[in-house]
């Protein structure tokens, strides 16, 4: 990014996918179209411009189908279509801000738990509510969801 202009996700995946046309990068410009068409989808469901947090959130569900493809594919032994949806993750990836490590995500939790102070499992739902908040689109919410499990039982 430029020093002092600062683009919007959907500016820079726009400026991207141009990229891709002029490269005649077809595998990049396929996975940015069908990213696109998610955020218009999106854009047109809020009835308004996409924040940064929204368009990351898109993102992560593009991610997320493609991984869950990529566990239905292995099972079939499928692999070339496994290559294909890991690249496509490689594309998708880079408008994503980094992932906290497992050991960050616990010390966020620990402190959670140290405020709600959880006695079961029904609790899960509080702690989930405020690790959400607390830790945004910076953390992978499944991987946190199995270690509240893990730290409930």
């Amino acid at each position: 990014m430029d020093g002092d202009i600062i683009m919007s996700m959907m500016e820079n995946v726009a400026k991207d996918l141009t990229s891709a046309m002029k490269e005649q990068d077809k595998f990049t410009l396929s996975v940015l179209r069908m990213l696109k068409s998610a955020l218009q989808l999106e854009k047109i469901s809020k009835k308004h411009d996409l924040t940064d947090d929204e368009v990351i959130t898109v993102v992560k569900r593009q991610v997320k189908t493609r991984k869950d493809s990529i566990s239905e594919y292995e099972q079939y032994n499928k692999m070339e279509e496994v290559e294909n949806l890991k690249k496509e993750i490689e594309v998708l990836s880079k408008y994503l801000p980094p992932e906290l490590s497992k050991e960050e995500i616990e010390k966020v939790l620990d402190d959670i738990f140290a405020e709600i102070k959880p006695e079961s499992i029904k609790d899960m739902g509080k702690i989930m509510k405020e690790a959400t908040a607390k830790l945004g689109n910076a953390a992978d919410m499944s991987l946190v969801s199995s270690l509240v499990k893990e730290k409930l039982s």
